[in-house]
């Protein structure tokens, strides 16, 4: 039993390590546009029959079952809207509910985000903060002294030569029948997945999308109280589970030195 005992805790352990590892992710997150936070699921592993149950006339006996453990199912993330900031800059971009801004990078693939910290680049597209392009582009004249951007997406400016606000684009929305399948890449960046499906693309403000925020910021949607809650959780299992290593180590060592003597 104590073999056993070593091996449900030593599984035990492997998973608090990925639960500490999210944990820590999301703390370190905290501060990131567009984040989204991330959650360990777990599932048991199989189970050993070592006495089936049985049922007889007047009487019936509980089989008896022994687990071997526990595994990592999977890693989910929690889509629900971040924490609103105000940053009165002109090329921030939120987005107020449901959807992602396309962008694409420097291998031609297109991917999603929900961070909307824009910039004009040097021919005049508008791309993320790490030079991304939003797709389809949206090209900005190199005489505009305002850039409005309307809660249906448009995107108007206004120039030196005139003061009459002329469109130059709109921004366009993805949304996913399946978030929680998107491939984290980095850089706030996702990848669409098959358990993700296909994009669905639309207008904001239109269909079920979110409606574009000038002048704000969707900051990360990680609750730092709830991950300070969480990381001591994990602590103490963590700490039991290797009482039980010790205790199992504990009984071997009994049982070597009776078996010596």
């Amino acid at each position: 039993m104590s073999i056993a005992a070593l091996h449900i805790a030593q599984t035990g352990l492997s998973a608090q390590e990925r639960q500490l590892a999210a944990i820590s992710n999301n703390i370190a997150n905290a501060n990131t546009n567009g984040y989204k936070s991330e959650r360990v699921e777990f599932s048991s592993l199989m189970y050993q029959t070592l006495r089936e149950a049985e049922k007889s006339e007047g009487s019936s006996a509980l089989g008896v079952t022994s687990g071997t453990g526990v595994q990592v199912a999977g890693v989910s993330r929690d889509f629900s809207q971040g924490t609103v900031k105000m940053t009165n800059r002109e090329l921030d971009v939120m987005i107020n509910g449901n959807g992602m801004l396309k962008v694409t990078k420097n291998d031609g693939q297109i991917y999603y985000t929900r961070s909307g910290q824009l910039k004009v680049d040097p021919d005049g597209r508008l791309v993320t903060n790490l030079n991304q392009p939003l797709d389809p582009e949206i090209t900005i004249p190199s005489d505009t002294s305002q850039i409005i951007i309307g809660r249906d997406g448009t995107v108007s400016v206004k120039t030196n030569a005139s003061q009459d606000s002329q469109e130059v684009g709109k921004i366009e929305l993805a949304s996913f029948i399946n978030p929680e399948g998107l491939k984290p890449i980095g850089d706030n960046l996702y990848a669409a997945t098959e358990s993700s499906g296909e994009a669905i693309l639309g207008e904001p403000a239109t269909n079920g999308f979110g409606e574009i925020q000038q002048f704000a910021l969707e900051g990360s949607n990680v609750n730092t109280v709830e991950e300070l809650v969480n990381l001591i959780e994990v602590q103490r299992t963590y700490e039991l589970n290797s009482k039980v290593i010790k205790g199992a180590d504990d009984m071997l060592s009994f049982a070597s030195q009776k078996i010596g003597n």
